[in-house]
Parts: C-alpha cells; sequence; structure tokens
C-alpha cells in the first residue's frame, strides 16, 4: 500500500501522465521565493483534503511533506526532498526518484500568484517522447506502466534551453493548485 501512495502523491504533484524522468537534476542555482515556504492546502479530484507543508532542509535543498486528510497526519506523510532552479522567467524543482526507478530525477515546475496559490506544473511526457524521437533531446523511449514515457539523458544546459524555448512552452502542463493554508 505505500508503494501505491508514493505513486499516487507522485503523480499528484509531478504528473499529467507518465513520468518523464532525467539523469541530471536541474542544479540548485537560486534561492526560491520566501512565499514557497509555509504551509498550502487544496482538495483533490476525490473529494480528500491535502496538506502541502514546504521547509528548508538545508543550504541548497527543501523538503515537501504531503499529508492526506489533516494536516497532522504525519503517519500517512509522504516527504520529498528538493532543489530549486530559476532559469529566464521559470522557477523549476528537481527530486531524485526513489533507488527503485533508477538513478533519475524528476523535474517540475512552480510559479506564485498574486492570489496567494502555489501552482505545480508536471511535464507532459508526450511532448518529451516526440522531442527524443526527433532527436531535439538526447535521452531515450521506455515504457512504464504499459505507455511510452522519455529518460532524457540530455545535459542540463540542453535540458533548460528546451524548458526554456517558448515554442515548448505547451510542455508544461498544471497538475494541481494549493492555497496558502491560513487564507
Amino acid at each position: 500500500m505505500k508503494v501505491l501512495r508514493v505513486m499516487l502523491a507522485l503523480s499528484f504533484l509531478l504528473l499529467g501522465g507518465c513520468l518523464v524522468v532525467f539523469r541530471e537534476p536541474l542544479p540548485a542555482n537560486e534561492q526560491p521565493p520566501m512565499a514557497m515556504l509555509g504551509e498550502w492546502s487544496r482538495t483533490n479530484e476525490w473529494g480528500e483534503h491535502m496538506f502541502l507543508d514546504i521547509s528548508r532542509d538545508g543550504e541548497n535543498t527543501f523538503k515537501a511533506r504531503l499529508m492526506t486528510g489533516s494536516p497532522d497526519n504525519l503517519e500517512g506523510a509522504e516527504e520529498y526532498d528538493f532543489t530549486v532552479n530559476r532559469s529566464g522567467h521559470r522557477w523549476y524543482f528537481s527530486m531524485r526518484m526513489p533507488k527503485r526507478f533508477g538513478d533519475s530525477f524528476a523535474v517540475g515546475g512552480f510559479e506564485i500568484t498574486s492570489r496567494n496559490e502555489l501552482i505545480l506544473y508536471s511535464l507532459d511526457d508526450e511532448v518529451f517522447v516526440d522531442a527524443v524521437q526527433a532527436g531535439h533531446l538526447t535521452g531515450q523511449v521506455v515504457e512504464v506502466a504499459g505507455e511510452e514515457s522519455a529518460l532524457v539523458t540530455a545535459s542540463t544546459t540542453e535540458v533548460l534551453a528546451f524548458l526554456n524555448d517558448p515554442a515548448n512552452s505547451d510542455v508544461f502542463v498544471e497538475s494541481s493548485r494549493f492555497q496558502r493554508s491560513d487564507q
């Protein structure tokens, strides 16, 4: 059951479909906006209350703790360590995947709106599969849960150039929207 919860949490936070994984994390090059730290909440598609607590975990690392039902449900909490990167006008986060997914990283985007919302973006796996097949990004197409996905082995510089290219703006898919908990 724990494996299922991890997969659901990962898909909730990062995925619009299958998982796009990367061999290298994006470098932690900038401190995130301070407004990102703290407690966030939302009601998911099944009517469950979700709570996200983001805190500093080191000089360049952060911890996201995701709880279902109650912000005090620490027994069922899932924790993820991540780093933050800002490139151009976009904010990105990178997190190491559990060992069973190999030595790889997940990458997503985020923004904090003027309405005090934290919006998390996943990467569209189909766009990455197409980019790898067309030779626009180095990597390979892999099968995950019976569907094609991408394992991107391109350098960080190439990945950021691809993500920041306005022609690839459709790569970002909103995966969840949180509201500051004290609002």
